[in-house]
């Protein structure tokens, strides 16, 4: 479920369900997107940098145990997100504001062979 919260040309702002077993899959944007985790199980954003770099960040309201309750992710990072329980209530933020013509889903082949150590993440987060 995605829903539209904001959109007055200069920024945008969504929030979204994600459920088990239906992470989003692997893209990325042009400029920076600020991730807010609202309620449900904490969420796991999975990150891949340009310099081959892998790395996720756990989103929730526990930060004894190191989770982030928002987190930017710059442009051109490519990104994946999933809940690590039932259910999350996550929203993103924009500005400039999402455009559909600057979403760039990855692609499987091109991206293992840029991330090679990766693989396996990658084939989990891209289309078939």
């Amino acid at each position: 479920m995605f829903r539209n919260t904001l959109d007055d040309g200069n920024s945008t702002a969504i929030y979204f369900l994600l459920e088990v077993g239906k992470p989003t899959m692997l893209h990325r944007l042009p400029g920076p997107e600020v991730f807010h985790f609202y309620m449900g199980d904490p969420a796991m954003l999975h990150l891949l940098g340009p310099g081959r770099e892998y790395g996720n960040v756990t989103l929730s309201t526990d930060l004894h145990e190191g989770h982030e309750p928002q987190f930017v992710i710059p442009g051109g990072i490519w990104q994946a997100a999933e809940t690590l329980g039932e259910w999350t209530l996550l929203g993103t933020t924009m500005a400039p504001g999402f455009r559909q013509d600057d979403f760039e889903l990855g692609n499987r082949e091109a991206l293992a062979a840029e991330h090679p150590d990766a693989a396996q993440f990658i084939t989990d987060y891209t289309p078939d």
